[in-house]
């Protein structure tokens, strides 16, 4: 046998050989370890240039490494040698609040410089009003049919956001017309906080099994972003910023680590490795800091990150861009996940397997691989040229890179529906379930973690492209960031292909390319964790 000796012959593989197997093995771990090294060298050249971590004095990388490397390690390797389970807890935590801390900042941008407070304000009650309808409309579903209850539903969802013109003011319009209106930390605290106290006030119920204890922990979380608008300007902090940071970092992530501690007894000794991380990295800013030990000159500050652009390389920002990106973003995820996730929905559950569908499969597949560029002339050609809309505004430039993943989007989400057995579909039939209640009950909530996860990666590749919206007409430049889905709009790619060529000198490709660059990896790889994170959560729950 060919199994039991180093060579021989089997029936329909011809000559079977143990060592061209072995051979073949390495080769290719080989070339993997070859990619990961360029690629990992490359990053570390970019990050250099822009970070410089030699410029710092000798005293502060000793300072972080006796306050955070060394404790760091000593923890993370004892839990290495006892509990590999509560050093994943552990690390899970740190990397939960540093991408929280990260997205925490871009809300930040959209809620407080993007959509003043006050409107978002009006629009959150205009949609909490017909959300609460839509809960009670739910609760009598066997006493009112189905077409009466979309129907209401529609209705006070259009009539609170927009009303009757002429006739009837939307609920914002009034919220927004009131004599007497809260500030905006008092708006950013009962809007955003609200949310955080909703998610958490659930997780607490569903891990206690105690919806008391959900109710306590979901005023507690809203009393504690209240407060961090208190405490901001004593730390010497914006109030509006600390309770975004607050609202979206800290409290989900003091959340999950106190349920962790709670329900999960053997790992809950990993939280040991974050309070390492956070204490250690306190500690040390605060011992630099009051030994005058100087930090590296890296470009990767916060001027680079609050600043516009400017022709000088010291001055230039990437403010406008990043919220750009996020508006982008959006736009994408609002045009191509429902659209998407609908195609996919009705070509795996719907559709009958003819020609017609079979060309439309081969058509997907081969969408998926077109260049960026045609997309951008797509785009150019259809809502430019063909509509008449204006060039490089942020509803053309979503609309555009929603086309480039909409293909993406569909391939992700059909092998995802396509995934889940075809066991739980005829269990649901058997029990009297129509089509559509198999496929909104039983389907799409198992195929929803693949579905998320392939639209994160989705939205991971638009944020990253840059000819589609050099194609139409989208500003390499801009001096502020845009507030209307029609206002000019650039991004990150675009502003680092500015840098790279109409402002092309010494000082940009050594300084604010390599931060612009620096910056985009970092959003790209907190949106692929996110991916990750979640696919491994729903296949561990599975």
């Amino acid at each position: 046998m060919a199994t039991d000796t180093e060579s021989g012959y089997a029936e329909g593989f011809g000559q079977v050989s143990r060592t061209v197997g072995t051979v073949f093995r390495y080769l290719l771990l080989a070339a993997t370890m070859f990619g990961i090294v360029t690629l990992a060298v490359l990053l570390v050249y970019v990050a250099n240039d822009a970070i410089q971590p030699l410029t710092a004095d000798a005293g502060w990388h000793l300072t972080f490494f006796l306050t955070l490397v060394v404790p760091t390690t000593l923890v993370g390797g004892y839990l290495y040698r006892r509990n590999t389970d509560a050093l994943k807890l552990g690390s899970t935590v740190v990397g939960m609040l540093a991408v929280a801390v990260l997205f925490s900042g871009g809300v930040a941008i959209v809620f407080v410089d993007i959509i003043p407070p006050l409107t978002g304000f009006s629009y959150a009650v205009g949609l909490v009003i017909p959300a609460a309808l839509t809960v009670i409309l739910t609760k009598y579903e066997r006493q009112i049919s189905f077409t009466p209850r979309v129907a209401a539903t529609g209705a006070a969802f259009f009539l609170s956001l927009f009303g009757v013109p002429g006739y009837l003011h939307s609920i914002p319009e009034l919220v927004q017309k009131a004599p007497v209106v809260p500030s905006d930390w008092v708006i950013l605290a009962l809007v955003l906080g609200g949310v955080a106290a909703l998610v958490v006030g659930q997780y607490i119920a569903r891990i206690r099994e105690d919806a008391t204890a959900g109710l306590i922990a979901g005023v507690a979380a809203l009393v504690v972003t209240g407060l961090a608008a208190l405490l901001g300007p004593l730390l010497g902090y914006d109030s509006n910023s600390f309770v975004v940071v607050t609202a979206v970092a800290v409290v989900p992530t003091a959340t999950y680590a106190g349920g962790a501690a709670l329900t999960r007894k053997r790992e809950r000794i990993g939280l040991l490795l974050a309070g390492t991380v956070i204490v250690g990295s306190l500690v040390g800013a605060a011992a630099v800091d009051l030994l005058g030990f100087a930090g590296p000159q890296s470009w990767v500050n916060w001027q680079f990150l609050t600043n516009p652009h400017s022709s000088s390389a010291e001055r230039a920002g990437l403010y406008p861009a990043i919220g750009g990106s996020i508006l982008l973003m959006v736009t994408v995820a609002a045009l191509s996940f429902p659209t998407g996730v609908g195609a996919a929905v009705y070509l795996e559950e719907y559709a009958p397997d003819n020609r017609f569908t079979r060309f439309i499969d081969v058509n997907i597949s081969n969408l998926a691989g077109v260049p960026s560029v045609v997309y951008g002339l797509l785009g150019l050609g259809v809502f430019v040229t063909y509509l008449g809309q204006a060039t490089g505004t942020v509803i053309i430039g979503g609309a555009t890179l929603a086309l480039l993943i909409l293909p993406i989007v569909i391939i992700s989400s059909r092998e995802a529906i396509r995934a889940v057995p075809q066991d739980m579909r005829q269990a649901s039939y058997g029990m009297g379930a129509t089509r559509w209640q198999t496929v909104k009950n039983v389907v799409l909530p198992e195929a929803f973690p693949g579905i998320l996860t392939g639209t994160i990666l989705a939205l991971g590749r638009a944020i990253g492209e840059t000819a589609p919206l050099i194609m139409i007409g989208a500003p390499n430049v801009l001096f502020s960031l845009p507030t209307e889905l029609t206002s000019k709009v650039s991004a990150m790619p675009l502003q680092v292909y500015a840098w790279s060529t109409l402002f092309a000198s010494e000082d940009f490709y050594t300084k604010a390319v390599p931060a612009g660059v620096v910056v985009l990896l970092v959003v790209l790889l907190a949106m692929n964790s996110i991916a990750i994170v979640l696919r491994n959560k729903f296949e561990s729950e599975s």
